[in-house]
């Protein structure tokens, strides 16, 4: 929780990236390719965020101890997943961060695909993640058909730990925090005491882009 406590605009994607995913979900990267560009771009933190998925977890961290093995700097990783589930009515994008793995509390969420029914309460899916020992964050915020601003109010009221304040909306040539919307959205969390956290959401690949 330190670490997002001091999140700012220029911690992606040199330092931290707490959102990019594998060939386990939609993304295009191995788990040990992943775990290699991390070591190669000098990160210090690492959450491989797959949708509904936890099977990266496992050997991102064997690549990282083979590199770290071979005298390398490696980041920590941390335990992490990407949930849909509806907030407000609308279809959003949680990210779970830092969470026992084999909490069976999170089963429903590890099945490739989002659940149905109970499970798919944004309310639900932030009581699991706290159960498993984990945060809750909202997910590239101003991505959804409501206003960002309506969004994490709503999120703050469930209980939510944060959300991605910085994040390449532009899909820039170089991956950078889009200006204006992400310092909006930091404002708006700083206010409510909430966690700020950051990441490239990469799905092709290059670990530092889109």
């Amino acid at each position: 929780m330190e670490v997002l406590q001091g999140v700012h605009g220029g911690s992606c994607p040199g330092e931290l990236n707490f959102h990019c995913h594998t060939l386990h979900s939609d993304g295009s990267l191995r788990p040990e390719q992943l775990a290699s560009q991390a070591v190669a771009q000098g990160l210090r933190h690492l959450a491989v965020t797959d949708h509904h998925s936890t099977e990266a977890l496992a050997p991102v961290q064997q690549g990282l101890d083979r590199l770290a093995g071979q005298g390398q700097a490696v980041p920590q990783l941390w335990s992490g997943i990407e949930i849909s589930c509806l907030l407000e009515g609308c279809l959003v994008h949680v990210l779970g961060l830092d969470f026992d793995p084999r909490d069976p509390a999170l089963m429903p969420y590890r099945q490739g695909q989002a659940p149905v029914g109970p499970e798919l309460k944004a309310e639900e899916v932030v009581k699991r993640l706290h159960g498993a020992g984990g945060l809750a964050l909202l997910a590239h915020p101003a991505r959804y058909r409501k206003p960002f601003a309506l969004l994490i109010d709503a999120a703050a009221a469930l209980g939510f730990d944060g959300a991605e304040a910085y994040y390449d909306y532009a899909m820039a040539p170089r991956w950078q925090p889009t200006p204006l919307v992400c310092e909006a959205i930091a404002n708006q969390l700083d206010q409510l005491g909430l966690l700020r956290s950051c990441g490239t959401d990469s799905h092709g690949l290059e670990l530092g882009g889109r």
